[in-house]
């Protein structure tokens, strides 16, 4: 593999620390509470490889940026921290700002193990220099579209924003509806207000509406408005990015924002260490941590097996993706080449299509197995 010309990252003698660099949305625009969640499974994980004695005696340091859910803030970051000598990075919940990490990583030769982004086309050309714990869009959103035509539902309004996310989700659940007799139909929420939104899905005769939309608002504001119109009552709303995964949304929502199927990424049953790991999280935030906590979890620990077979060189990490065999907390994690997919991905994580449940806003119901 020949490297780019970059700050050389190499494995240090001295007995000082092993730093991370941690791309995480803390700050809006950004999903606050995902880039929470994120953290704690990667601080977490952290600690547990220190109190087990680091690498090789050596304890790892996380160096953790907010990027706000801002790309250029993201690409900004990549370069401080490649500059700090970070022997990889790791992170990142939203998309298009991982896009952006991961094509300044791959410029500079610094690995990136992403944590949370789903966007296939992560990097526009085939890299070694980024793997990936999170199943890519095509296969979760296609999951979802099979419960869409499973539970006959054929025609699909979609309140999407301008997003090169949105767009792929949209695309991805036309492509897979169109040939099964399937219709998905646009509705801009920048043109529409909720109200408005309510009238064209009343028009254009939908059975079901999917919220492609930022959390808390628009999405927040649309619920409202679909639960209020009594010439919706039999919709069913979808929300495929997983927005009903936190506590925000049943706080702010309670019932109301129950029985909104949306993507999870965890196993029916946790494995004994994925137990261990959910009884550590839910003490450390408090509340019960979402899969994105899970996933930050098990990032740390791929990252840190790397670390004690390869050493803290970033082209050696990066020579690792393939040889990874790690046992993580929803299955055994291994990376592979996917047809379509430019990094090296993990294939596939757990997916389930869930809802929280009516009777009880903190219990979630599995409806669909991918």
């Amino acid at each position: 593999m020949s490297t780019p010309p970059s700050p050389s990252g190499a494995e240090r003698t001295d007995g000082s620390s092993v730093r991370i660099g941690a791309l995480v949305p803390l700050t809006r625009p950004g999903w606050v509470e995902a880039g929470r969640h994120l953290l704690a499974g990667l601080e977490l994980a952290v600690r547990e490889v220190n109190d087990a004695g680091g690498i090789v005696g050596r304890p790892i340091e996380l160096v953790v940026r907010d990027t706000a859910a801002d790309p250029r803030r993201a690409a900004a970051a990549v370069d401080e921290l490649a500059r700090l000598g970070v022997a990889a990075l790791v992170g990142e919940y939203h998309s298009v700002v991982a896009r952006a990490a991961a094509a300044r990583a791959d410029a500079l030769g610094l690995p990136f193990l992403c944590s949370s982004a789903v966007l296939d086309a992560l990097t526009e050309q085939p890299t070694e220099w980024v793997a990936r714990l999170a199943p890519a869009q095509s296969r979760g959103w296609q999951i979802y579209a099979d419960f869409l035509h499973g539970a006959g539902h054929s025609r699909i309004a979609v309140a999407a924003e301008p997003s090169v996310y949105w767009a792929s989700g949209a695309r991805i659940l036309r492509d897979y509806l169109a040939p099964r007799g399937g219709t998905v139909i646009e509705l801009d929420t920048r043109a529409l207000a909720p109200t408005a939104l309510c009238d064209e899905v009343v028009d254009q005769g939908a059975t079901a509406l999917l919220l492609l939309v930022g959390h808390p608002e628009p999405a927040v504001s649309i619920v409202n408005s679909v639960r209020r119109d009594q010439r919706l009552a039999g919709i069913m709303m979808g929300a495929p990015a997983g927005q009903p995964e936190f506590a925000e949304w049943a706080t702010l929502l309670g019932v109301d924002g129950t029985a909104i199927p949306f993507l999870r990424y965890l196993p029916e049953r946790l494995s004994p260490l994925g137990a261990r790991v959910e009884t550590v999280l839910r003490e450390r935030l408090a509340e019960a941590p979402s899969f994105v906590a899970f996933e930050g979890s098990d990032t740390v620990a791929v990252l840190a097996d790397v670390l004690r077979s390869r050493g803290a060189d970033r082209a050696r990490i990066a020579e690792s993706w393939p040889r990874v065999a790690v046992e993580g907390t929803r299955g055994q994690i291994q990376f592979s080449r996917i047809p379509g997919i430019s990094v090296w991905q993990w294939a596939w994580t757990p997916v389930r299509v869930v809802d929280r449940d009516p009777a009880d806003p903190d219990r979630f119901r599995i409806i669909h197995t991918g």
